[in-house]
């Protein structure tokens, strides 16, 4: 009796000082936080933004490399959902920050409808690879401020702008929203609504109901609307695939899998050619496409990061707490990006929904990441999503970053049509390279004719001469 009456007051303690451990780790507390808004806000975070285990495989499934081959559906969602896991915790334990981290929408664009048919699949994953050591070099540096601080904001947002328009086209696309039109001499038409310019059959059916359910629920603020309308779409078209037998739905068929639970498919894991795509493409084209990568990813990053660590209260006098460790973590995405086979991984804006939900710490992301591991054991659900149901979010998501319209300058001359043809010639030529080049070779010649070279820079000067380069180059290697 005297053993145990020494120990009842032993046992209670030793719960508080693990808490207390936990809360001076993550300084939940000093956060004004609490675990259970950690957890909750975790779960929120992943719950929208989980769409992206579905969307990258329709994406980089969509295209072949070089060779011809294309990758499986169960393969990329292995390597989303680890690259996802992993990065996310990894940015809960070092930068004990509430951002969650995934395959970016517009980067993969780049990585599957550019970069792959240039090169092989090895050899564009080894690019992302690379990209993700520049990063993280850069933010080690300091080279990155300077390059960011070098480009015109209204430029960087054209940038976000134009990805934007250029999701909703790849989304039109993938669901048979928008076809091309065949070569004809009757039409000069590039594109089309639906088949011979209508909609028709159950495929577009499902599309459409999908978008207008995920429009319903977005605007309301539903948590996890972009799944719940991926998931109504799924049930309907496996529902009206078993009742009608329907044809046209592209690559993947909505049918119940044999089994929900499967081993993870691995086979992308560390399949990487680091250098193999500056022969491959040519090493001005692989060096371009490594700069768009680079580019893409530190304004993505950057502009997620400011905006979600302001309204979790993490920014003191301007700056983001942890914002060396932040970026690190975000360059190391990229990287496994490359390394998983599932595209640079960068901070997802939709770790704002966490946020709202009381997430302030890293502990969320633990949550997040800890969910996005989990999935690695459901990869055959992924198979039974249809790209009708899925390109929804991609139509939604590109809509809602066309907001960023409203921060350009229009009525500066010197301005509107550099952003103009950024923003155009992203979606219009499946490019954001070429939109990026165009929109700084037009910024840096419209200084020069007004004689405000000095408001240029040398860094700016550099990378429009990178860009006259390549836009010229197949004349100049004629020439030659």
């Amino acid at each position: 009796m005297t053993q145990l009456g020494t120990e009842r007051p032993h046992l209670p303690s030793s719960e508080p000082r693990r808490l207390s451990g936990l809360d001076r780790w993550f300084k939940i507390s000093h956060r004004g936080s609490t675990i259970g808004r950690e957890v909750r806000g975790g779960i929120t975070t992943f719950v929208a933004m989980c769409y992206i285990v579905l969307l990258n495989p329709l994406i980089l499934g969509a295209s072949a490399d070089i060779t011809g081959a294309k990758l499986t559906t169960e393969a990329i969602t292995t390597a989303t959902a680890l690259a996802a896991g992993v990065t996310t915790i990894l940015m809960g334990l070092v930068g004990n920050a509430p951002l969650a981290l995934a395959a970016g929408l517009g980067v993969n664009g780049v990585v599957a409808f550019q970069m792959a048919p240039a090169m092989t699949w090895a050899q564009a994953f080894g690019l992302v690879v690379l990209e993700g050591f520049c990063i993280v070099l850069m933010a080690v540096s300091g080279v990155r401020e300077r390059i960011i601080n070098a480009i015109p904001m209204a430029l960087k947002v054209a940038i976000t702008v134009g990805i934007g328009l250029y999701i909703a086209l790849v989304g039109l696309v993938s669901a048979g929203f928008v076809t091309r039109t065949p070569d004809s001499a009757q039409s000069t038409v590039p594109v089309r609504m639906g088949i011979a310019g209508h909609l028709e059959g159950w495929p577009i059916a499902i599309f459409c109901l999908g978008l207008l359910l995920m429009i319903v629920l977005v605007s309301r603020g539903v948590p996890g609307a972009v799944l719940i309308s991926i998931a109504v779409a799924t049930g309907l078209a496996v529902l009206v695939n078993s009742v009608f037998h329907v044809e046209g739905w592209g690559l993947v068929e909505p049918k119940v899998p044999d089994q929900v639970v499967a081993h993870p498919d691995f086979s992308l894991l560390g399949d990487i050619d680091l250098f193999g795509g500056f022969g491959s493409a040519g090493a001005v084209t692989a060096a371009v496409f490594l700069f768009t990568l680079v580019l893409s990813g530190f304004f993505d990053a950057m502009g997620t990061i400011t905006s979600v660590s302001e309204e979790a209260g993490l920014v003191k006098n301007g700056k983001v707490e942890g914002m060396g460790r932040i970026l690190l973590v975000d360059g190391a995405g990229a990287l496994a990006g490359g390394v998983t086979g599932s595209a640079p991984n960068t901070v997802f804006l939709e770790s704002a929904a966490g946020v709202g939900e009381g997430a302030r710490t890293g502990l969320a992301s633990i949550v997040t990441g800890g969910l996005f591991t989990a999935t690695l054991f459901l990869t055959p659900i992924a198979a039974i999503v249809p790209a009708q149901a899925a390109a929804p979010a991609l139509v939604v998501i590109g809509g809602m970053m066309m907001a960023q319209c409203a921060r350009i300058p229009w009525r500066d001359l010197d301005f509107a049509i550099p952003v103009f043809l950024t923003i155009a010639l992203i979606p219009f030529t499946y490019s954001i390279t070429n939109g990026i080049g165009a929109g700084l070779v037009a910024y840096v010649l419209i200084k020069i004719c007004k004689g405000k070279i000095r408001e240029i820079g040398w860094i700016l000067g550099i990378l429009a001469a990178v860009f006259g380069v390549y836009f010229g180059i197949e004349g100049i290697m004629s020439w030659f």
